[in-house]
């Protein structure tokens, strides 16, 4: 059984390394040849140091070296990769193994969700090879194996209890979950609110301010997700709920440092390279507006920091017109 992976940043290197320590043998790839070659080198992350791969684990430039013999592939690119690393794949011959999507999204331009793009650009006939693993899960934390829980999903229901096998360890809980298009629109949108709760932790808001994001951006999650036909119970649980707060309330997560960086008054591009790895956040806010656009479904947070990131309105300005806005009877 060979394991293929696609993208080498710290949440792929991170997973690599887990189905490594199971004894499996696995093939990651990144397109960024110096950093491949650091990697075969030093066997270490720059971006997680002290952390060695396992010695089953080998790194490739090349996408016919990783799919070569290839028996499932992982992937951990970014919403904005998917499209053209597949495109690529393509082009090697038929895909006849399940891809495993780990990355949490919404492709702009098209607002679909990442699974959507698979099979756009795949075919439909590829559906049933689809699956995703997704929840609180943050690299800086899977590599030290700390207890960790997730979920798996797939359109195909026989294909969840293997990304459970594959995937599950005595410190790494995989919880099945039939809705994936629910699973991964509470992955995407949380992303979101973390920019808004990092921009409130920047003004220098409490945790009031925080509590209050959160739980208005959870209800503005669960409107918008039933555009995608997704279940609204499902983010309740691992995907939605503790996703968010997971993202939210951590000092790894790079959404929440972008937003608390933009907070204390760093322009967009100097926030980004502070933070010196993919935003997806700032991308899947545009994708959730188009979305919230195209329904006419109301969503103050998310317009909120569009209007911060792409609009050059000033966080306090767009708290104020937040706190302006008329108050309804609270919907759970």
């Amino acid at each position: 059984m060979k394991i293929g992976f696609l993208g080498a940043g710290t949440w792929g290197f991170s997973l690599a390394s887990l189905l490594a320590s199971k004894g499996l043998p696995i093939v990651l790839w990144g397109k960024n040849r110096e950093k491949i070659k650091q990697l075969q080198e030093t066997r270490e992350h720059p971006k997680l140091p002290g952390c060695l791969a396992p010695h089953n684990v080998t790194f490739t430039s090349s996408l016919q070296e990783v799919l070569e013999g290839c028996t499932i592939l992982i992937e951990a690119v970014t919403t904005q990769g998917i499209r053209p690393v597949f495109t690529e794949i393509q082009k090697c011959g038929p895909l006849l193994i399940p891809v495993i999507l780990t990355s949490k999204g919404i492709e702009q331009g098209t607002s679909l969700l990442l699974p959507e793009v698979l099979i756009d650009v795949m075919g439909l006939s590829f559906k049933n090879q689809i699956g995703c693993l997704t929840g609180p899960s943050h690299a800086e934390e899977v590599i030290k194996k700390l207890p960790t829980s997730t979920v798996a999903s797939a359109y195909n229901p026989l294909l969840i209890p293997q990304i459970h096998a594959l995937f599950s360890t005595p410190f790494f809980r995989v919880y099945p979950n039939h809705d994936l298009n629910g699973v991964c629109f509470g992955g995407a949108m949380k992303n979101i609110i973390a920019i808004a709760c990092g921009i409130s932790d920047g003004i220098g808001f409490g945790d009031n301010t925080k509590a209050a994001i959160m739980t208005r951006g959870l209800h503005e999650i669960r409107k918008l997700s039933v555009t995608k036909g997704a279940k609204e119970e499902t983010l309740n649980g691992l995907s939605g709920l503790g996703d968010l707060c997971g993202t939210c309330l951590s000092q790894h997560s790079r959404n929440t440092k972008f937003g608390k960086l933009i907070g204390e008054g760093l322009s967009i591009d100097k926030a980004k390279e502070k933070v010196g790895m993919v935003v997806e956040g700032v991308y899947t806010c545009l994708s959730a507006l188009e979305l919230a656009q195209k329904f006419h479904i109301a969503t103050p947070i998310t317009e909120a920091v569009y209007s911060i990131l792409y609009e050059e309105v000033s966080p306090q300005e767009a708290v104020k017109k937040l706190l302006e806005r008329t108050i309804k009877e609270e919907h759970l």
